[in-house]
């Protein structure tokens, strides 16, 4: 099957910065005395959208995060992001040989607008992707495992759902590319590929996915 557009997730696919975010989150939590350890960020909040992180606490400890929580984990992400954040090992080319063949793609993120274009900028993606082919959970309200976002860009990009291809690397927007009814290829480099096994396909380098891509 041709698809007639690819949706990528930002973070962990586009962008090396869940191992950064997660362990700023950890530790941030920690520090506000909800205990949270890595690989619990990992597992609780990749791929969500920061909503969830709010709600969790709540759920698990009946308390409110403090109102500066937000400004605060974005500043000491973005600050790192700055100084340590790079693109996904062969993703570029990925992108160069879906623009070579004339397969449109966009972005479809929990992170925040803010966020995106931090990552894209430092990353040199930016130019790739462009203010018209980025959406945020912002757009929408709810975030993944909704399919809200992604039948958001897809309707933004003029593409019937059935013909995209969603790439994740997160349970959570593997759900909700499920759910908006989109083939989704989930990418295990860091995610366990028992975690990602309602994906149509798995792959575990960026060098495997024009293959599943444009066949």
């Amino acid at each position: 099957m041709r698809y007639e557009l690819i949706i990528f997730d930002n973070d962990g696919v586009l962008v090396d910065s869940e191992p950064l975010s997660n362990t700023i989150l950890a530790g941030y939590l920690t520090e506000l005395g909800h205990p949270t350890t890595y690989d619990e960020s990992v597992r609780d909040y990749m791929g969500a959208a920061i909503h969830r992180v709010h709600d969790v606490v709540l759920e698990r400890s009946g308390q409110v995060l403090p109102a500066e929580f937000e400004a605060t984990y974005h500043a000491r992400v973005f600050a790192a992001f700055e100084r340590e954040l790079r693109a996904v090992a062969g993703v570029e080319v990925v992108l160069e040989k879906l623009a070579a063949d004339g397969v449109p793609y966009c972005l479809a993120s929990s992170g925040s607008h803010e966020r995106i274009r931090v990552a894209l900028r430092t990353t040199g993606l930016y130019a790739r992707f462009g203010e018209r082919r980025l959406f945020s959970s912002q757009d929408v309200g709810r975030g993944k495992p909704a399919p809200d976002l992604f039948l958001h860009a897809a309707a933004r990009m003029g593409v019937a759902p059935e013909r995209c291809a969603v790439v994740e690397d997160s349970p959570l927007g593997v759900q909700a590319a499920r759910a908006a009814g989109m083939t989704v290829f989930g990418f295990t480099a860091m995610t366990p590929a028992e975690r990602l096994r309602d994906a149509t396909a798995l792959f575990g380098s960026m060098a495997e996915l024009p293959d599943l891509l444009l066949g």
